[in-house]
């Protein structure tokens, strides 16, 4: 089992890094997925979410999109998967599992850290979770 701190790091370097270990069979734990970051200007992100909810779908048919930051970010690694319907690539999106913060199983193990200096220009997974799917 591989676990993996998603504190400071870049959603897609950590997305790849999952996906190629999920792929060669092994169970990959992301903690700390509010802390993710996406690089980028912050309105060209937040507009690209929005209009990905808009455009697509209706409301009650579907696309659903994720609201909670764990589930975002589990989502942006399914898109990076080769099938996740069928295959080799349902069955490694079955062994990635993301957690918003640290379960008491996994204080004491060993972590693999992406998290690197920050970008000028980043946002949070956290902040379009509350900004975009608040109630």
């Amino acid at each position: 089992m591989i676990i993996v701190d998603g504190k400071d790091a870049v959603l897609g370097r950590i997305g790849s890094y999952v996906v190629k270990e999920a792929l060669k069979g092994e169970d990959v734990v992301i903690l700390n997925c509010d802390e993710i970051i996406i690089t980028g200007n912050k309105k060209d992100i937040r507009e690209n979410f929005d209009k990905r909810r808009r455009k697509i779908g209706s409301g009650q048919k579907g696309p659903k999109h994720p609201r909670r930051s764990d589930l975002i970010v589990k989502r942006a690694i399914r898109g990076m998967l080769p099938d996740h319907r069928s295959g080799r690539g349902k069955i490694a999106y079955k062994k990635i599992y993301c957690y918003t913060h640290t379960p008491l199983e996994f204080e004491n193990a060993k972590k693999i850290f992406f998290g690197k200096d920050k970008k000028d220009k980043f946002v949070r997974v956290k902040s379009i979770s509350k900004e975009r799917y608040r109630n």
